[in-house]
């Protein structure tokens, strides 16, 4: 008798901010995910498990939907969010014929870690991928213009090679609406090779205007230099041995 699929639902918290975390809870035929692996974690002494947030997982980058091509999506995490120390959840996910696979479980923290494998029927898991997208309750200006501006400086890598960065992140948080944060890292490529690095911050002010223009403004203020003679040097590994002393 054949099987019948996995039922997905992505249930998005948005508690008032200071109150609790901006979260998308992956339900698999009824079952928290997350809150199962909360539970393994209390009975170890760890912290629960939270969502990635709505920007990460239903953000213009689709990461969620599935192709003949696995992707890997990180689903959540524990702790302090560092892969070497607290528990992040990884799933891969494709498509295979009419169905999605989530498989291949990861968590860098725990050897031997494993989900069973889910399937879902396709039109079911894109119908809940497209409708939880269109759900942008949860946001606010500066995470439009934060994600506009990351899209835009990512594809800007002629600028980003011409002073040897990278660009790790542009954060937006919903405690400091009226601001975004650029982080950058230099030279490129080194987080992980025990080489010297140094990573730079750049706090943006938002206002109330419109976020494509405010967007389009920043990265043209941006990529007009180096970024690194405007930036704050805010963390990396053996900074000075780049040119870049803590002060």
């Amino acid at each position: 008798m054949a099987t019948e699929p996995d039922i997905l639902d992505l249930n998005i918290l948005c508690p008032p901010p200071g109150e609790g975390y901006l979260e998308v809870r992956p339900v698999v035929s009824g079952r928290d995910l997350l809150a199962e692996l909360t539970l393994h974690n209390r009975e170890s002494g760890g912290p629960r498990f939270i969502g990635s947030g709505p920007r990460y997982l239903l953000g213009r980058g689709g990461r969620l939907h599935a192709t003949a091509v696995p992707r890997e999506v990180r689903l959540g995490v524990s702790g302090c969010g560092l892969e070497q120390c607290c528990s992040t959840l990884y799933v891969t996910v494709a498509r295979d014929g009419e169905h999605v696979v989530w498989a291949g479980w990861r968590d860098p923290a725990e050897r031997g870690f494993d989900l069973p494998e889910f399937r879902f029927a396709a039109d079911q898991y894109e119908a809940e991928v497209l409708r939880a997208e269109a759900d942008r309750g949860w946001e606010w200006p500066g995470a439009v213009v934060a994600t506009l501006l990351e899209e835009g400086l990512r594809g800007r890598e002629d600028w980003l090679a011409r002073w040897e960065c990278e660009l790790e992140a542009v954060w937006a948080s919903r405690l400091e609406p009226d601001r975004i944060d650029v982080i950058l890292r230099h030279p490129p490529g080194r987080e992980e090779t025990g080489l010297p690095w140094a990573q730079f911050s750049m706090i943006l002010p938002i206002s109330a205007e419109d976020p494509s223009d405010q967007a389009e403004r920043l990265e043209a203020r941006l990529t007009a230099g180096d970024p690194r003679a405007t930036a704050e040097l805010c963390g990396g590994y053996e900074p000075e041995q780049v040119g870049y002393p803590w002060p």
